[in-house]
């Protein structure tokens, strides 16, 4: 039975009746669901005993499928089960399964309920878990729609679990509860997509860690223009346009079979430059191209944790000398951070500033436009150009050479001449490199949201502080003043650092470095910054309370459902098996708190 037609109570006898029946071998009332009734035969054609006592066929009963000894979505739910366990209920139970449906941690108990090892219909026949993993949405199976004894009893509703790329089920995430009286929708409906979501959650700021690694490497060694560099992970690739000439077919597989051999820390085409293990990440190494490749490419290993992720090649055409890679600079506020949202902004900014078309960063004040954009640009000569001291441009256009970056800043500021001239530049020189910065605020006019349009396609939207709050800790010593000769740095108490996590920053990064600044240059006393020297509005904390993973998964849940009926609370309640006043308790409790 699926979640959207699930038997009411009154009907429930009547479906016992049609089981009894059916493993009677004798002729079904009618008005029993067909889609249960198909559930059962497949049980049968399985050779799944009712009882599970022994098999009708046990010549033919298939090897009980080993679980998995290291499985990514285990790691990924453990601290996501971790909190929501202490929190069931006495009568419920939770189960998590992988995409076979091999049951990886169970929590709670039902009475009179046994777990099972895997949850597939060939094993244990109808239930909620299989039938989540066929239809890839959440299922609901009710008692006597189960083909089993000991589940007759039994509530069960189960959500799958979406890899974070690609949406592919790898697994499903199941609460049961004795029989729902009332029938869908099952009173852990909710706890079920809540918590499903917080392990994609959880999953998807898991995968993507050696791609930013990957990124950061290759970011740091393609420092200045016409550097040809090229990183490689064995799925994905960074090559600057400097390579992209160097790069034939034959050189990029021999890049690629490098990356895999590093990858697997044997590194079989590698010639070393000096003794030593490949690997570490300061150690330079000549990778063996074709005959007749015309260049050279030093090789350096990035690593995560200790494990080889991919590489970074340096490109060298031949006749010049191929010096070693530089050690890497030091941090930039520009590229400072860990999160996913950050990296994924910085990175999809990358990407774009290859080409030579206009590129837009928006964001909030504060939230490092300018420095990114600046990044972005290098080292070579830029016309600056900023809307906030010259509205129509007429001065900032007057001198533009052909192929001469522009920056433009605070676009939202622009005139209406200002956005004509910039239209007309982009009309005449399409090749102008032109990267503008722009700030959301008052609604744009028309000329200012033509331009806005035409540059949707180019548009990278940084995160807010607030959004990333994890990423404080790693801006705080980039954002310090070098202390004078003798004093130590800056350091701070672990109050003092939770207290700059939970503040909402709404002058962002910008607003950080003014506190960060304002405390090395004032403080008289020595030690760590504790939290009573911090300004009063981050000392006292805002006064909304962070949500917690699992509180934000439910948030969302319950948004999307309140989206699916159009706003209205009864209908979205009923959806998530919650009363009305449970719903209006909850959002009057997320109405008071920021998201994680």
């Amino acid at each position: 039975m699926t979640t959207a037609d699930p038997p009411p109570t009154t009907a429930r006898s009547s479906l016992r009746l049609a089981r009894e029946r059916f493993l009677a071998g004798e002729p079904l009332p009618g008005g029993v669901p067909e889609e249960v009734v198909a559930a059962w035969r497949r049980a049968r054609f399985f050779g799944v005993p009712h009882d599970l006592r022994q098999r009708a066929l046990p010549s033919a009963r298939p090897a009980e499928p080993a679980r998995p000894a290291e499985s990514a979505l285990l790691a990924a739910a453990g601290p996501v089960l971790d909190r929501v366990v202490p929190a069931l209920g006495a009568d419920t139970a939770l189960v998590l399964t992988d995409e076979r449906l091999r049951v990886l941690r169970t929590a709670g108990r039902v009475p009179g309920v046994e777990p099972s090892a895997v949850l597939s219909e060939q094993e244990v026949g109808h239930n909620s878990a299989a039938l989540a993993l066929r239809t890839r949405r959440r299922a609901e199976v009710h008692g006597p729609e189960h083909f089993l004894d000991r589940w007759q009893e039994v509530s069960a509703v189960s959500v799958p679990v979406l890899a974070p790329d690609g949406g592919q089920v790898l697994g499903t995430l199941t609460v049961t509860a004795p029989l729902c009286a009332t029938g869908a929708p099952h009173p852990g409906a909710a706890l079920a997509e809540a918590t499903a979501a917080a392990v994609e959650t959880e999953l998807r700021a898991r995968s993507g860690r050696p791609e930013r690694v990957l990124l950061d490497a290759y970011v740091r060694a393609s420092r200045g223009r016409g550097r040809a560099v090229a990183a490689l992970d064995g799925r994905n690739r960074l090559i600057s346009d400097a390579a992209r000439g160097l790069l034939t077919p034959e050189v990029l597989d021999a890049l690629e079979r490098t990356a895999a051999d590093a990858r697997r820390a044997e590194a079989p085409g590698l010639a070393a430059e000096r003794q030593g293990a490949f690997g570490r990440d300061t150690e330079s190494r000549s990778a063996v191209l074709p005959e007749g490749a015309g260049c050279t490419a030093h090789v350096t290993p990035v690593r995560l944790e200790g494990t080889v992720v991919g590489i970074v090649a340096v490109l060298e055409a031949l006749g010049a000398p191929a010096p070693p890679l530089p050690d890497p600079p030091p941090a930039t506020v520009t590229l400072t951070g860990s999160s996913l949202p950050w990296r994924h902004a910085v990175g999809r900014a990358v990407e774009l500033a290859r080409s030579r078309e206009p590129l837009l960063l928006a964001g909030e004040r504060g939230t490092g436009k300018a420095a990114l954009a600046r990044e972005l640009l290098g080292p070579g000569p830029v016309r600056y150009a900023d809307a906030a001291l010259d509205a129509d441009l007429e001065q900032a256009l007057r001198g533009t050479r052909p192929g001469r970056p522009l920056l433009l800043r605070h676009a939202e500021r622009l005139a209406q001449p200002g956005v004509a001239a910039l239209n007309s530049l982009l009309d005449a020189r399409p090749d102008t490199p032109l990267l503008v910065t722009y700030t959301p605020g008052a609604p744009a006019g028309p000329c200012l949201q033509r331009l806005l349009d035409k540059l949707s396609a180019r548009t990278v939207t940084l995160p807010p502080l607030r959004e990333r709050a994890e990423d404080v800790r790693e801006l705080l010593p980039v954002l310090t003043p070098r202390p004078a000769p003798g004093l130590p740095p800056l350091t701070w108490t672990l109050d003092a650092l939770r207290a700059l996590e939970q503040y909402p920053w709404p002058g962002n990064v910008t607003e950080l470095a003014h506190v960060v600044r304002a405390l090395a240059e004032q403080r008289r006393v020595a030690g760590p910054v504790r939290r009573a020297e911090l300004p009063d509005a981050v000392r006292e904390g805002p006064a909304a309370r962070p949500l917690s993973p699992m509180e934000h998964a439910e948030r969302a849940t319950i948004l999307e459902a309140l989206r699916r009926h159009g706003g209205n609370k009864a209908r979205a309640a009923a959806a998530l098996g919650i009363g009305r006043a449970t719903l209006y308790r909850k959002l009057r409790g997320y109405r008071g708190a920021d998201r994680p």
